[in-house]
């Protein structure tokens, strides 16, 4: 991490400068979040990065969460965590996920037996593991990263969302009325006008029915039950992600969770009659208990503690879109009223999507606003939340319902066993979350020239690799570089006779996005701030890093920034060619002609273009920007 850029400051560098207190009043803000969950919480972690943006958060609980709830963290969400800085904090706390195995009846279908062991996340597919954590422990992440943000951002809690309503007032236009709930607060009636209003308040959101609107979709009527355990056994397994059908008494899946000695296991119950809720069955722990060990029997099951359970019904459903403009007004109207997470989707546990998938909403929508509500982008660029967002979401409801169905069919033979395991396989990578690609839009370009970075796809996430920084030598993931501070990136893959020279293919590309008067950075870059402010500019180079010099580097590489003019040397990359990970050959990049890829703040690459193409990266940014003020 960088920072003593405006000057030496003592104590911890996680502590950013408070910044200046706003001239709007207490009940005026930019943005309230409704909703303490994952995804409220990332987006509040977001904007709180943001001196020049008021947010609120609000939530009726009367604190944060503590216990139970979700656990699985995808790849891509461990991606995600390392632009936040704190994806190595969740490696240390976390199980890594390694290994799954599958259980089957055996040959009488009657006893379970280890049908396989598979590795669980491909290698290469991403430089983090797939992790087991109490969500609790992410959200008291966030937490540390909102207190700590310029804003000292803490939620209100106690607080509980009544009604919004839309006015026509131009600056404020969102009117939430709250009531103050709980022992330690006062009852009370309170008004926030808001610029933006985000509901992140789950399943039973009430800014989703304030607008209308309801989740779509049908119940599976297939009840399961969930418990936190510690226990002691003799299944083999038990320290292993594991899928187990057994012949009459029902699935459980096993998730080993981080401690070394607790254990989550998902375990299927009986259906549920038409109109039958899962409060109806009266179930409880000691049941929950007795059927987990009916389906690993013969193996025993001694439950010493059960630290959390709770039982539930296997559902689908998705909301039509995720803001409040109809599709039809879209050309007049932009977005005030915004759903995420929970609130305009629900599945079931079974792939460990959920809270990835929430947060995912988050990230996608907290750039987005950060940059229209500090006016360096046009508010259209809001209607690309639920274009990109909604479609995602009916994705997951289709590949969970299909999940949720192999995983509770009954076994009729080894061949219909297999099918589960197969389907597994084959969509490992959509469950590690990097297989989202968004179509073209506003802000996803066409891939015309997708031949030059053919790893790097238009409309998916940067997948990063190994580089050697050329300044200090140090060796790190090139995707490390992106932030979650709402800036864009564009690196620079040289092509093989480059080596920062003048007059050579990045030279030149540099000096357009310095001087030339339709050069993104000259146009959007506000007046007094640093030169990668609004769009950072990055380059890799096909030269070991010894064989290069950083004194002969164009100066948009080495910027003077801060109120010192201090240089900085981190924007400039080689292969690590020492440990044979050369990024050009892992991500197909053309050694002969290069690419420009152009990435989105939440790590998605907006278009790949020719090194030369200057033009076609100023018409991008010109489609949805503002110029400076």
């Amino acid at each position: 991490m960088q920072y003593h850029l405006d000057g030496f400051k003592p104590g911890s560098p996680h502590i950013k400068t408070e910044a200046e207190s706003l001239k709007i009043g207490a009940a005026k803000v930019d943005v309230l979040i409704v909703g303490c969950g994952p995804a409220g919480l990332t987006l509040a972690s977001q904007l709180s990065a943001f001196g020049d943006i008021t947010t609120r958060i609000i939530d009726q609980k009367s604190g944060p969460l503590e216990v139970g709830q979700a656990d699985g963290i995808a790849c891509r969400s461990m991606e995600m965590f390392e632009a936040f800085g704190f994806a190595e904090k969740v490696e240390r706390e976390a199980y890594w996920v390694n290994e799954t195995t599958f259980w089957r009846p055996g040959a009488e279908q009657s006893a379970i037996v280890r049908a396989d062991r598979i590795q669980d996340v491909e290698d290469g597919l991403s430089e983090f593991p797939h992790t087991i954590l109490n969500q609790a422990r992410i959200h008291d992440f966030y937490l540390d990263i909102m207190e700590q943000s310029a804003r000292r951002l803490v939620p209100d809690y106690g607080r509980q969302l009544v009604e919004i309503s839309l006015t026509d007032d131009p600056d404020f236009p969102v009117v939430a009325t709250m009531k103050h709930v709980g022992p330690n607060l006062k009852e009370q009636v309170e008004t926030v006008w808001a610029r933006y209003v985000v509901g992140c308040d789950g399943a039973r959101s009430t800014v989703r029915k304030s607008l209308g609107y309801a989740l779509k979709g049908e119940s599976a009527r297939q009840l399961w039950g969930v418990m936190d355990i510690l226990a002691t056994t003799n299944f083999p397994d038990i320290r292993l992600k594991c899928a187990i059908q057994s012949a009459t008494q029902g699935s459980l899946l096993i998730i080993p969770r981080e401690g070394g000695y607790m254990v989550r296991m998902y375990i299927e119950l009986d259906e549920l009659q038409p109109g039958e809720r899962a409060l109806d069955r009266n179930v409880t722990s000691n049941l929950l208990i007795e059927k987990a060990q009916s389906i690993l029997a013969p193996y025993t099951l001694d439950i010493k503690q059960v630290a959390w359970w709770s039982a539930y019904e296997i559902g689908q459903r998705v909301c039509d879109q995720f803001d409040d403009v109809e599709d039809s007004k879209r050309d007049v109207q932009t977005p005030r009223i915004f759903i995420a997470g929970d609130a305009c989707h629900t599945h079931s546990p079974k792939a460990g999507q959920g809270m990835n998938v929430s947060m995912a909403d988050a990230f996608n929508l907290g750039w987005k606003l950060a940059t229209v509500i500090s006016g360096r982008a046009h508010p259209k660029l809001l209607h690309t939340y639920s274009l990109e967002r909604q479609s995602k979401a009916q994705e997951l409801i289709e590949f969970d319902r299909d999940m949720a169905r192999l995983f509770s069919a009954k076994p009729k033979d080894a061949a219909a066993a297999k099918e589960f395991q197969r389907y597994f396989s084959k969509h490992a990578r959509y469950t590690a979350g990097v297989e989202t690609k968004y179509d073209p839009s506003l802000i996803i370009g066409p891939d015309a020239s997708q031949h030059l970075a053919k790893g790097l796809r238009v409309g998916m996430r940067f997948h990063s690799a190994p580089v050697v920084r050329l300044a200090d030598a140090k060796p790190m993931e090139l995707a490390h570089t992106i932030k979650a501070d709402g800036r864009w990136r564009v690196f620079l893959f040289a092509d093989a006779d480059d080596d920062g020279q003048a007059g050579g293919a990045i030279d030149k590309v540099c000096t357009f996005l310095a001087q030339d008067p339709h050069s993104p950075l000259v146009r959007y870059t506000p007046k007094g701030s640093n030169i990668d402010g609004v769009i950072d500019i990055r380059a890799v180079f096909q030269a070991p890093h010894r064989k290069l010099a950083l004194d002969a580097m164009p100066q948009l590489l080495a910027p003077a920034k801060g109120r010192l003019g201090l240089i900085d040397y981190e924007k400039i990359f080689c292969p690590d060619l020492k440990n044979k990970r050369d990024i050009f050959d892992m991500r197909g990049i053309d050694r002969a002609k290069g690419a420009m890829i152009i990435v989105r703040p939440d790590q998605y690459i907006a278009q790949v273009l020719p090194m030369a193409d200057t033009q076609g990266l100023a018409d991008f940014f010109d489609g949805f920007m503002l110029p400076s003020r």
